[in-house]
This record gives structure tokens, sequence and C-alpha cells, in this order.
């Protein structure tokens, strides 16, 4: 198939963009005006009379296509002398003016389908010699003379659905550097042998499109001239199998590489229909929505070369070990809807691909097969692709080691089981296909405990998808045991809730695993060990499931840090969780994260160093929460390099403190894109702002708040710092008097007696104490008083004669130090307490 793609590219393109206009091939916006960019000028859809006067010089492009020219007179075009591209399609113009193409002396490209051009003469292009695209489709074309001959130039020819009622275009030999030239939809039922011989010079013509032409007799050697042809394409034409073989019998003589002939009522292959292309080098041939019924054995033996075969859209009820004879280099077998139930399941007899020994792609899509036996797929050699998707077979309801094992001698990397009804996949029903890497098992019904030997023999598959399975699956810590390679695990949609809450996790084992989907599976509880050992991990799916308790604060034993086990996570979707709380220490870690998407929770309040370390982020969603403000403490870090941010249909409140840093990063940000931000992001309060942009609200109104700010903080900070010091002097007056008057004394001079003063002291202690507590006081100085330490007690030492005030300071004097005996007692004493 590689052979023709180029081929197939290039009449894609001349379809779409020459027979429909090139901007009916996109969408199309209204616009008022023309559009200038990149030195092309999109004038179409505006209903103009006639081309503008007033775009610039300069353009190379012009696009006036769907107005409503009536003509196309060469001074319109006066003002852009270096035009090299014209489009004039969908509109009334009736006749190609000669002076267009001496105005325009550079045109390469003129466009003007869809237009009501009748006649065209040779001097009406004889100027256009540096053409390479003429587009004259769906007019109402009468030639006259040889109106292409001075265009040396031409690569391209289109002249569909005009209908022409001949195939020949000129007398002459000219268009000596055609390449494609399309004739579709005209009129012409004859193939003259002449037809073409004005193109015997051309030996770069290598398409050919008469897509819809009614042929029904093809003169020989009508071919002859064009032996160059490569790709021909008679879609729509309603041969019928004989035209189709004589068709086949003159193409002997060409070098044709791909022929399509779809939609041709070719409802019955015959053994000779393709004797005709025997010594062809056809590498490509596309037989679909042909309603074709049957095959007789060896239809295809003549097309020993041939690498594609496409049998799309049939009714194929039998294909026999007979039906693919000769086919010996075919690599890609097509069979999508070829075989459909109607009266009958299709039947594909035993070793009825046998003969495809180069086949490396077999597609049997939306196909009905009767059974799948254990010589369905024998003799596929080289098979690298089986894709049987959305297939119905009795056979793959309930798999077994039986049920594929034709495929045992086939060296397959990709199977799609996508859709075919799975019920059950038993132990070692893939125990033959040790070379596949890519295993597709979603949309089905499976309803098992996956224990792992379901896996047994794939220890190559990188790639498993069982997503969006119409019954429940349960995992086990060993499901995934024989497919320790696995890259891509696709749960989504699949699994019982409680599936992934087990110990040890079902995932443990799959080291080099890089993206996991559990998506839409009302997972509300697992453990936190369930993502351990995922170092690889990039891509992590969680959306729509019910994870919002495992975050939460109160949750039993703390919220639930299972992110810390992938450090390499690059995509983390969370979207849909019922989240109205994000742990401090979730995302700690996540440095290579450049995804994350936290849409359609309840956040609100964030903890301010939440992202912190999403440095690296580029994509942002926090579409359809319930954020008041975004703050700077929280936004600032994951917003610094973002590309794109998410965050509209939230009830914004429009204040200063929650919105003046936001719309100030919107104003000034010039990196990142922020779709909607007019209409989506809409402020919910005050009621000044409801529902009005972001965008309108004013941040020069804050700057007048600055001196009540400063007058604030300064007025609480007094108030705070009055209401401290009050408490202080309450509670700790005594204490601060204390050491105000030790340090205002020892400040002045008046600190204790020191030993080098040549002070005496007649007692080491003055003992201070209650009255009632005279007598236990003098049974433990009598304990412990001796020659070494000598107490001064009131009672027993004071001064005969002298005021007790005045002994007390005399005695405290002659103390040392001073010993207070402190008790409920002494606390209450009249000389204490003054």
């Amino acid at each position: 198939m590689h052979a023709p793609r180029s081929l197939l590219l290039l009449p894609a393109i001349i379809m779409c963009h020459f027979m429909t206009g090139q901007h009916n091939c996109v969408a199309i916006h209204k616009k008022t005006s023309c559009q200038v960019q990149g030195g092309r000028a999109d004038c179409s859809h505006l209903r103009l009379k006639a081309v503008p006067p007033n775009l610039p010089r300069n353009i190379t492009g012009l696009d006036v296509s769907h107005n409503d020219l009536k003509a196309l007179p060469p001074g319109s075009l006066a003002p852009y002398p270096l035009l090299l591209h014209l489009n004039v399609s969908y509109n009334s113009i009736a006749k190609l003016d000669q002076g267009v193409c001496r105005t325009l002396p550079l045109l390469q490209t003129l466009n003007m389908a869809h237009n009501v051009v009748h006649l065209l003469n040779e001097e009406d292009v004889s100027l256009c010699t540096n053409l390479t695209r003429l587009i004259m489709a769906s007019n109402k074309l009468l030639l006259r003379g040889e109106p292409f001959s001075a265009l040396q130039s031409l690569r391209v020819l289109d002249v569909s659905m005009n209908k022409l009622e001949s195939a020949k275009l000129g007398s002459r030999p000219q268009l000596p550097h055609l390449v494609s030239l399309d004739l579709a939809f005209n009129s012409f039922t004859t193939l003259k042998k002449g037809d073409f011989s004005f193109l015997r010079h051309s030996p770069f013509l290598q398409i050919l499109n008469m897509s819809s032409v009614l042929l029904k007799k093809l003169e020989p050697g009508c071919f002859e001239p064009i032996s160059g042809l490569r790709a021909l394409i008679m879609d729509g034409s309603n041969m019928g199998t004989q035209v189709i073989s004589k068709l086949c019998s003159e193409l002997s003589a060409t070098a044709i590489d791909s022929l399509f002939l779809r939609k041709t009522k070719l409802i019955t292959l015959t053994k000779a229909t393709f004797k005709g292309l025997k010594e062809t080098n056809l590498t490509f041939l596309d037989l679909s929505r042909n309603d074709m019924e049957k095959i007789e054995g060896g239809a295809f033996s003549w097309l020993s070369r041939l690498h594609t075969l496409i049998l799309t859209d049939n009714g194929i009820k039998l294909l026999t070990n007979d039906t693919f004879k000769g086919l010996n280099s075919l690599r890609s077998l097509q069979l999508t809807k070829a075989l459909v139930k109607r009266h009958s399941t299709p039947i594909i007899e035993d070793f009825s691909f046998r003969p495809l020994i180069a086949l490396e792609s077999l597609i049997l899509q939306r196909t009905a097969i009767h059974d799948i036996t254990e010589n369905t797929f024998t003799g596929l050699s080289s098979l690298r692709e089986l894709d049987m998707s959305w297939s119905s077979c009795a056979s793959l309801r309930n798999i077994n080691n039986k049920t594929l094992v034709s495929l045992s001698g086939s060296p397959l990397l990709k199977l799609n089981l996508t859709g075919t009804a799975i019920a059950r996949i038993n132990p070692g029903s893939f125990f033959f296909l040790r070379n596949l890497t890519t295993l597709l098992l979603d949309f089905n019904f499976i309803k098992q405990t996956l224990t792992g030997e379901e896996f047994e023999g794939l220890n190559r598959v990188e790639e498993l998808h069982m997503s969006n399975n119409h019954q429940t699956v349960n995992l086990s810590s060993r499901s995934f045991v024989n497919v320790p390679d696995l890259r891509l695990l696709n749960l989504g949609r699949s699994l019982k809730a409680e599936a992934v809450n087990i110990d040890p996790s079902p995932f443990r084992l799959l080291l080099k695993l890089t993206v996991l989907d559990l998506s839409n599976n009302n997972i509300a509880n697992f453990r936190e060990n369930m993502l351990e050992g995922l170092v690889n991990l990039k891509v992590l799916s969680l959306q729509h499931n019910n994870l919002a308790r495992l975050w939460k604060t109160g949750n039993e034993g703390g919220p639930l840090l299972y992110l810390k086990h992938t450090p390499s996570l690059t995509t983390l979707l969370l979207d849909s969780n019922g989240l109205d709380e994000i742990p401090a220490e979730a995302l700690r870690g996540l440095s290579n994260l450049r995804e994350i998407s936290l849409m359609n929770n309840l956040l609100n309040s964030l903890k301010d160093s939440i992202f912190d370390n999403l440095s690296s982020l580029r994509v942002f969603d926090m579409q359809k929460n319930l954020l008041t403000a975004v703050r700077p403490r929280v936004f600032k870090a994951p917003l610094r390099n973002l590309s794109l941010l998410l965050m509209n249909k939230n009830p914004f409140d429009c204040t200063c403190e929650s919105m003046l840093w936001f719309v100030t990063w919107l104003n000034d940000t010039h990196g990142t894109r922020v779709p909607g931000l007019r209409d989506q992001y809409l402020c919910n309060t005050p009621l000044a702002y409801f529902n009005r942009s972001v965008m309108d609200f004013d941040g020069l109104s804050c700057k007048d708040m600055t001196p009540f700010q400063a007058l604030y903080i300064l007025s609480s900070t007094a108030v705070i710092m009055l209401t401290v010091t009050a408490l202080l002097v309450r509670f700790h007056g005594w204490r601060i008097q204390f050491y105000w008057n030790v340090l205002i004394n020892r400040t002045l001079g008046f600190s204790d007696a020191k030993a080098d003063e040549g002070r005496e002291f007649e007692f080491d202690a003055y003992v201070i104490h209650a009255e009632k507590d005279a007598d236990w006081v003098d049974r433990w100085m009598a304990l412990l008083g001796n020659d070494l330490c000598r107490f001064c007690l009131e009672d027993r030492d004071s001064i005969p004669g002298m005021l007790k005030l005045n002994s007390i300071v005399d005695n405290m004097r002659k103390s040392r130090k001073i010993l207070f005996v402190v008790t409920e007692t002494l606390l209450r004493d009249p000389w204490c307490l003054r």
C-alpha cells in the first residue's frame, strides 16, 4: 500500500479543493469584511458585486468565492499585479476575459468552479503561461478551438461536471506537464481511441478521474496515448462486470498502479474480470460499496503484485480457500462491512486466508461471521494486525484456548476485539499470541474476576484496553502478573467500585506502566499503596469517581496521600469527584506535572501551599468549581509558566481582596491562553458586578483603599498592644516592678554586697515567716542551725529598744541572704500583703 499513498493524496486534495471550492472543505465563519493575513486576502461570503479595490497591493492570494460577481473585468484586478492564486468560484461569471492573464502575468492558480462560463476560446487563456492549476468544474463549458494549448506549465486541469460530450479536449498534443486530469460527472459514454491523443506528449500524467461517467463502450487503444497513467478513478460509474473487464484489458498497456472502482455495480467478480490486469503493476484496488455478493474462485489470481485490496461495504456471503488465490503479495485486506448478515450469516471456510502469505493487516470490522474455527486464520504467516471490532460472531462470546488457535502461526502484534460481545475470557485464551503488543477489549460484556491466567502468554503486551465494559470486572492481586511489560492500561467504566481496594495492589508489578485509566468506576475507597511501585507512571485518569472522602482532614487515619508513589506523573485528571478539600501535602513531589484537571468539583477555599511544587504545569483546569477568590498565595506558582488556563464557570467574588491580583495577571500575561475569558468568567458578587465579566472589574478603585488600610493596620496594632499591656500589668505587674527596681538599683550602683567590698555579715540568712509558722520554723532552724550556718529570726534576734521596722532593716543588712518560708499563712499575713 505504500506505493500508491502519495497518489491517493493528490486526487483527494483535488476533489475537495477544486470541485467544491477550497473554503467548502472547512467551516465557514461569518465575517463582514475581507481578512488579510500572510499575503492572502479572504473576501469570500461577503455578497460582493465586484473585486474590492482597497486591498494591499502586495497580496499574492485573493479569494472572492461565494459572492455575486457577474463578470471578472481585468481592470478590477489591476491593483494586484503580484497575484499567484485567484479563487472566483461560486459566482455567476459567464466569461473568462483574456485580459485577466495579461493583468496578472504571475498567476499560477485560477479557480472558476461553479460559475456559468459557457464558451472557452483559445485566446481566453493564451496568456496564462504560468498557470499550474486551472479549475473549471461545474460550469457549462463548450470548448472552441484549442483552449488549453498555451498552458505549457499546467499540472492540474479540472473540467468535471460540465456535461462534456467527449473526453477529447484538443486535437493536437498539448499540456506537456499535466499530472492530474479530472473529467468526472460528464456526459460522454464512449472512450474513443483518439480521445486522449492531445496528451500524447504528456509523460507526467498520473491521475485520471472519470467518476460517475457512465461508460458503455471503450474502443481498443483508448488509453494508449496516456500509457504512463498511474491512478484511475472510476467511482460511481455503474459500469457493471462486462465493461469493467473491457476497462481492465485496455489498461493492460499502461503503468496503472491504483484503480478505484467504488459504486460500479460490480455485484459478481468472475474469474475473468481482472484478467486484463495480469501484466500490469497494479498494487492498489478499491472495490468498496458495490453490493458485491459473490467472488468466484481465482478472481484475483491475475493480481499477483497487489498490495492493498479494499472490499468495504459489500454483501459477500462466502469466502473459500480459492477466494484470495494468487494474492501472494497482498499486505492489507479491508473487509469492513463486507460480510453482512442479510438472509443468512456469511461463512468463512477453513483456510480461506491461507493464500495470503504476505498479509500484514486484516480488517474485519463490523462483519458477521458464522463461526471461528481452529483453521479460520491458518496460513497468515505474516499477519501483524487483526481488527475484528464491532463484529458479530458467536465464537467470541466465550473465548477459550481454541478460539484463536488458528493465529498461532502469525506474528500478531495488534488484536482488536472491541465491541464483539465478549462475556468471558477463559484461562490461556491468548496463550498462542506471544508477540502481541496491543490488545483491545473495549465495549464488551465481560463479567468475571481477573485472576491473571486470562492473559497467560502475553509477556510482551504493552497496551491493554478494557474500557466501557457493559458488565463489571473485578480484580485480584495477580490480575496483571502475566503482562509485566504493560505500559498502558485502560479500565475506564469497567470495574466494580471496590475492585482496586485490595492489598497487595493489583498494579504493584507493573513497573513499566506509564498510563493508567480508572475513570468512571464510582471508586470511593482504596488503600494508600494502590499506586506503590508505579515510578514511571505519567498519566493517571481518575475522573468521574467518588474520591472526596480520601482527601478529607476528617478521614480515618488522616488524608490519603496516594500520589506520593508517582513522582514521574505529567498528567493528572481528577474531574467530577466531589472534591471539596485538597490536603497541603497531596500534590507534594509532583514537580514533573504538566497538566492537572480538577474540573466539576466543589473546591472553594484552598490552602496556600498546595500548588507550590507544580512549577512545570502547562495546563490547569478548574472549571465548574465553587472558587470565589484567586489569591496569589495559592495560584502564583502554578500560573507562572502556564500555556492554557481553564477556570471559567466559577462564582467569582469581584472584590479587591479576591480578584485584584487575578485580573492584573490576566491583563499582563501574554503566553497563557484563557478561552472564554469575556463571556464565561463572570462575577457572582457583589451586586454591582453581578453577571459581568471579571475583566470589567476596576482595579483602580482598590488604590483608594491604601490610606484606609494603613490606618486600619496602625489602629489594630495599637489596640492589641494596649490590651496586652493591660493584661501584663494586671497579672504580672509585681514581677515587672521587681525587675524594674533591680535594674534601677544596679544601674545606680545599689547592688548586693560583694566579698571584695570588705563587708562582714553576722548571719547567713534572714528568715521571713508567718507568725503562726514560728514553732515549725524554730524546729527546722534548730535542726539546720550549726556553727557554719547562722539564721536570723526576728523574734529571737531583734535589737531591744529599736523600732520593729528599723530592727528588721538592720538585721537584713547583717544577713547575706533573705530566706522566705512561703506558706498559705504567709500569703495572708498583713505584713506580706503590705
